[in-house]
């Protein structure tokens, strides 16, 4: 399997491009307060997250909540920090 950072576009000017706004959604539980919860991990590791943008949708049986965000950062580090620390959350089961 590849290291993310090893994958380079195939051609100038495509792929992930520095600083930039980049959105991620986080899935979890719905029981637990994952509006509010995803943009403040976010926010706690630093990168500035556009409020506006914040947006959610149940699961057909209500039982999971996806919470789309955007957010800017600088670097593919913090980029990848940002996964990690959702995923790092116990109400999260993934990230995209």
């Amino acid at each position: 399997m590849k290291d993310l950072g090893d994958i380079k576009a195939q051609q100038e000017g495509q792929g992930f491009q520095f600083p930039g706004e980049f959105e991620i959604t986080a899935m979890g539980n719905a029981s637990s307060d994952l509006k509010a919860r995803v943009p403040e991990i976010l926010e706690g590791i630093g990168l500035h997250v556009l409020h506006e943008t914040v947006r959610h949708k149940h699961s057909r049986e209500g039982n999971f909540l996806s919470v789309t965000v955007s957010f800017r950062c600088d670097t593919r580090e913090q980029y990848d920090l940002a996964h990690s620390a959702l995923r790092a959350d116990p109400d999260i089961r993934f990230t995209l």
